[in-house]
């Protein structure tokens, strides 16, 4: 139980140094950089190194006690840094969920709607050459139109867009998928699930999903690093690679533990089922609808 703990913590330290403290460190030493070149002499590298040499012989000469102090000074600073970006990745996540703020509810239902009439368009064409071409004569072109289509309907969303975001689209097609395939309600039913998954199915489902909260601080160094740049207009490429950088590795950590998600659904839904007494335990496969409107009704509880 000690080495656990113990691992835990170091897993810990490790996440903090490396997500908050280290870049914190990085963004005060930006912040200063800033204030003491400028716009006007923004990427001056003779006069940075100028002042860089001056405030380490001024600290050189100054005495143990101040060192320490400037020091200490410098830690607070990134750790305060760090607090701040800590705070917003609550709002970085909601944004991507498609969770907007009451002010922004009519740019997200116009986003989600001009979203959805897309969907449908493909869907759309893609059912019409469908009827056209029937499968058992239908030409390879027309198939590999179809095929097209049907990629550019998924990588939109898997199921008809309920967010203004991809990212909130690629989460609530899941609970789409498991409420309209198997009649699970995934709001109560999830957490029953994770119960009564293997150890290594969680696990994969854990390190996704850190993946993605990894993501989420990465961007949440992006505002900082705007505010910096009305001071040093630098720090404005630094948040839009932050930003950038952010956002597309964000993309790809929710489509692996959507994915994960909808697979252990697939695969694992019955054991849930069978845990609660709705499928007899030699059954297999994956839930029926009346398995899933069962289990559904029972982890309710009524609400």
């Amino acid at each position: 139980m000690g080495d656990f703990f113990g691992e835990l913590a170091k897993k810990l330290a490790e996440r903090w140094v490396g997500l908050l403290a280290l870049p914190g460190l990085l963004f005060v030493a930006c912040a200063w950089a800033g204030l003491q070149l400028g716009h006007a002499h923004a990427v001056d590298p003779d006069l940075l190194a100028a002042k860089v040499t001056a405030l380490g012989s001024s600290l050189g000469r100054s005495p143990g006690p101040v060192q320490a102090l400037t020091a200490a000074g410098l830690l607070l600073a990134s750790g305060g840094a760090g607090l701040v970006v800590q705070a917003l990745t609550g709002p970085v996540r909601a944004w991507w969920l498609g969770r907007w703020p009451p002010g922004l509810r009519w740019a997200e239902r116009r986003r989600t709607a001009a979203r959805a009439r897309r969907w449908d368009r493909l869907v759309t064409a893609r059912r019409k050459l469908q009827k056209r071409y029937p499968k058992t004569n239908r030409p390879p072109a027309r198939q590999a139109e179809i095929d097209m289509i049907a990629h550019r309907v998924n990588r939109l969303s898997p199921a008809t867009p309920t967010r203004p975001t991809w990212m909130g689209d690629r989460v609530a097609a899941v609970e789409q998928i498991a409420l309209n395939r198997y009649g699970l309600d995934l709001g109560f039913g999830w957490p029953r699930l994770w119960l009564v998954l293997p150890d290594t199915v969680r696990a994969e489902l854990a390190a996704a999903n850190g993946q993605f909260a990894v993501t989420v601080v990465i961007a949440a160094w992006t505002p900082p690093y705007l505010l910096l740049g009305a001071l040093w207009w630098p720090a404005l490429l630094i948040a839009l690679a932050v930003g950038l950088t952010g956002w597309t590795r964000a993309r790809t950590a929710m489509a692996e533990l959507t994915d994960l998600s909808e697979a252990t659904l697939d695969l694992h839904g019955r054991t849930l089922a069978v845990a609660l007494g709705v499928a007899p335990p030699d059954s297999t496969g994956p839930l029926d609808l009346s398995e899933g409107e069962e289990i559904t009704a029972h982890v309710r509880k009524g609400r």
